[in-house]
């Protein structure tokens, strides 16, 4: 399957941020799936995509033309797809993606996930959105999420359809029995 992993070009200020990457890397490449990311090679995005090279595993990179520019492009992908603009890039992603895995990350990371998750509940994207929540760093979402739920703006089945999880058991498990969430009426 086709793993799209969204997460920092930056490493973080703790070293087990940098592990987790790794630890999702290999988890690619032992599984014989594919990395689709950003493309980058710095931070964890550099971390996630040396590591499941180093295990012979295929990595894909979509980068936008001016990032490319700047030469933060890895130079050692399976793939790289250069396209314009941002949106063209997440767009990509998304439809090279089997699953979704946010790793942590700033806003950009966030805004990749949060719009899976959101396209989940109108039924255009039917993959699995897994948080891999490294030392609890997506716990403020999560329960930000649960926040919605109970304010009456995201439903309690829909709050289940998301995993916070950096158990790699848990997550394959995750995968393995995804089911959609039912289409939002209004």
């Amino acid at each position: 399957m086709n793993v799209t992993v969204y997460c920092g070009a930056s490493l973080g200020n703790d070293s087990a941020y940098q592990a987790a990457a790794e630890k999702l890397g290999k988890w690619i490449a032992d599984g014989q799936h594919t990395l689709v990311y950003g493309g980058g090679k710095l931070g964890l995005m550099g971390g996630v995509a040396d590591t499941v090279l180093a295990h012979q595993g295929k990595v894909i990179g979509i980068i936008p033309q001016f990032l490319q520019d700047r030469e933060v492009s890895h130079p050692n992908l399976t793939k790289t797809v250069i396209v314009e603009s941002m949106s063209e890039r997440k767009n990509k992603m998304v439809e090279l993606g089997d699953v979704y895995i946010a790793l942590p990350g700033g806003a950009g990371t966030l805004e990749e996930i949060a719009e899976v998750i959101s396209w989940a509940r109108i039924g255009k994207n039917n993959n699995p959105c897994i948080l891999f929540n490294e030392k609890g760093y997506f716990d403020s979402l999560k329960s930000f999420f649960s926040h919605m739920v109970k304010e009456g703006f995201f439903t309690q089945s829909d709050f289940e359809k998301i995993l916070f999880s950096d158990d790699l058991q848990e997550i394959e498990t995750f995968i393995e029995h995804y089911q959609p969430p039912a289409l939002r009426t209004y």
